[in-house]
């Protein structure tokens, strides 16, 4: 008989990775498992995980406005449409185990999943838990984390520490940077620093390199960009105006095993994932924590690397000012680079999808 689960969750990068890995790894230890994905109609795992191979199904749910927004009176309702909407998921493809990775199509899922008896496991990438999984954690037979302490929110009994499952492409990107350099047009003989803002961008980051882009270029140095959506036009322009073919601007990269080959300094935010891809591919990084998110995690993710040593910080209202010359400075200090080097890849978890996809199956009867 073929195992059936269910993957819930989404909205970012941070969710759906860690997700798609869970899900290669389930397939490759049993490929006769059928695997449905759900997630929240609009959001990008609508795009990025048929891209992935798998089939997924779209939920009406949506968050909270931070500002005073007449779309916040429609929760409710779209709470109710998403809970009916997940109860027929369930019924119609009936699975054996539901897996809930974070966002907002975890919640209205695996309540349901839960009040039908089917066992839940709960993935929490960050430091802190949210306010979803913890409510979920409640009613969950297992919870896999990626830092020490998650007792402060979740029941002792049912955590382990696994760390967060990333691409298995990402483990041998040491082997791919002659592909990597000829894949972005980048010069072989000039170190590379790559920017990411994560899936979908970080405007500080951005607004850091417009305003340093000369002073990179200028001593040297070569830069791929990943930028979102959003910023791509303004980076455009700003490479046009320092006149250099020595910076590759990109929305969005699908080929991140080569970003990390290619790249000598990485400058990040602190979501769970970059954090683990960092850890993985052992990249010195510079890391510019978004304020914003809940409970401040991503600040609390940088600081677990940089109290080990591992990476630098640099806080998000301080970036404009501070970033570019401190990715200078790492740029032009190799016994620093290797440090970090060495000290981030001591908190690398390889195993962490292949060990996840363990407990998945070991919660079907």
């Amino acid at each position: 008989m073929a195992k059936r689960v269910i993957i819930s969750g989404g909205g970012t990068g941070g969710h759906i990775y860690p997700a798609i890995a869970i899900a290669n790894a389930l397939q490759h230890r049993e490929p006769a498992t059928e695997i449905l994905f759900v997630g929240a109609l609009g959001k990008m795992e609508m795009e990025k995980v048929p891209r992935a191979g798998y089939q997924i199904v779209g939920l009406p749910i949506a968050g909270i406005k931070r500002s005073l927004s007449l779309e916040n009176l429609t929760l409710p309702f779209k709470m109710f449409r998403s809970l009916m909407k997940a109860k027929q998921v369930i019924n119609d493809f009936k699975p054996h185990v539901a897996v809930g990775v974070g966002g907002f199509a975890s919640g209205p899922l695996l309540m349901m999943a839960s009040m039908a008896g089917i066992p839940t496991l709960i993935q929490e990438q960050n430091s802190y838990a949210g306010i979803t999984n913890k409510f979920l954690a409640k009613r969950a037979a297992r919870i896999c984390v990626a830092y020490p302490g998650m007792e402060a929110f979740f029941p002792k009994e049912k955590i382990t520490m696994l760390g967060n499952p990333v691409r298995s492409d990402i483990t041998y990107v040491h082997l791919k940077r002659n592909a990597a350099l000829e894949h972005f047009g980048l010069n072989e003989g000039l170190k590379t620093l790559f920017v990411m803002g994560g899936s979908l961008g970080a405007r500080s980051i951005n607004e850091s390199i417009t305003d340093g882009l000369h002073k990179l270029v200028e001593a040297g140095y070569q830069v791929l960009w990943q930028t979102g959506k959003n910023d791509i036009d303004k980076a455009k322009a700003a490479i046009e105006k320092v006149g250099t073919d020595r910076v590759k601007a990109f929305d969005f990269i699908y080929t991140m095993d080569l970003a990390y080959a290619v790249a000598d300094v990485v400058v990040s935010r602190a979501g769970a994932l970059s954090v683990s891809e960092l850890c993985l591919a052992a990249k010195p990084a510079i890391l510019v924590p978004f304020p914003y998110a809940s409970e401040d995690h991503q600040t609390k993710n940088a600081m677990n690397l940089v109290d080990s040593n591992a990476a630098i910080l640099v806080k998000d209202p301080e970036a404009r000012e501070k970033l570019v010359d401190q990715a200078l400075m790492l740029l032009d200090d190799p016994t620093r680079q290797r440090e970090l080097q060495t000290n981030i890849n001591k908190l690398a978890r390889p195993s962490a999808a292949d060990d996840i996809a363990t407990e998945v199956l070991n919660l079907i009867q």
